[in-house]
C-alpha cells in the first residue's frame, strides 16, 4: 500500500509535534501546522494574514473560515503534491467536513487519521514538567532532561520558564475543552473508516515507528 496523507489527532501533551517532526524528517512529509501557517501569513502581510492578525492581536481565536482558507491555499503548493501531514487540525467536525470537501476537490485520497490516546494523569505529568526557552523556543522536560525553571537552555543559554497554561489547573481546563470538541470529531472519522488509535504512552521512538508503519500501510489499521 502506498504512503498516505496523515492527520494527527490527540490531546495536549500527546506528542503530536514530536511525532510530526519524526515523520517529516524520516518520510519526507510536508508538515502543515495551522499555527505556523498563521504566523507565516502575518509575516508575509498577505490578505489572509492581515485578516488573521487582527484576531491574534486581540487574543481571539481565528475564525474557522480563515484557518481553512490558509490550509487550502497551502495544500495547492507544489511541495504538498506528494504527501502532507496535518498536526492537530481539524479541531471540530465543521472543520473536518470542509477539509473533506477540499480534498475531494483536489482529487486526493482520504487521509489516515491517527488518534494518539493517552491518560489524563500522564498528560498532566508531561505538561506540568515542560519547560520552554523564551529565546529560541526549545522545549525541555523536568522528567526527561532534569532541567527546571531558571536553568539554562541547552541550545542557546536562555533562562527556562513554565508557560502559564502548563499549570496543573490550566491543563485540566484544556483537557475538558479538548474532550468536548474532539468526541464528535473522532466519531466523524471513525464512521468514515479513516481512524486508527495509537497508545501514546509508549516510548517516544516506539510510537514514532508505529506511526510510520501505519502511514506506509505496513501495519493493519
Amino acid at each position: 500500500m502506498a504512503q498516505r496523507d496523515v492527520i494527527l489527532q490527540g490531546p495536549p501533551g500527546a506528542g503530536k509535534g514530536t511525532h510530526a517532526e519524526y515523520l517529516k524528517t524520516h518520510m519526507s512529509y510536508t508538515h502543515l501546522s495551522t499555527g505556523d501557517l498563521l504566523r507565516a501569513a502575518v509575516a508575509k502581510d498577505s490578505d489572509l494574514g492581515k485578516q488573521a492578525q487582527g484576531y491574534m492581536e486581540a487574543g481571539e481565536l481565528v475564525p474557522d473560515d480563515l484557518v481553512i482558507d490558509l490550509v487550502a491555499e497551502r495544500m495547492e503548493q507544489f511541495d504538498c503534491e506528494e504527501h502532507f501531514l496535518l498536526d492537530g487540525f481539524p479541531r471540530t467536525t465543521a472543520q473536518a467536513e470542509t477539509l473533506t470537501a477540499i480534498l475531494e476537490t483536489l482529487d486526493r485520497e482520504r487521509p489516515l487519521v491517527i488518534n494518539l490516546v493517552i491518560s489524563d494523569a500522564e498528560i498532566v505529568r508531561r505538561l506540568a514538567g515542560r519547560r520552554m526557552c523564551p529565546d529560541c523556543g526549545t522545549i525541555c522536560n523536568v522528567h526527561r532532561d532534569g532541567l527546571d525553571i531558571g536553568d539554562k537552555c541547552p541550545q542557546c543559554g536562555g533562562e527556562l520558564y513554565r508557560r502559564s497554561d502548563d499549570q496543573p489547573e490550566a491543563i485540566h481546563n484544556r483537557l475538558e475543552v479538548y474532550e468536548q470538541d474532539s468526541a464528535p470529531l473522532i466519531e466523524y472519522y471513525q464512521k468514515r473508516g479513516q481512524l486508527v488509535t495509537v497508545d501514546a504512552e509508549q516510548g517516544q521512538q516506539q510510537v514514532s515507528v508505529e506511526l510510520a508503519e501505519l502511514a506506509q500501510g505496513r501495519r493493519p489499521c
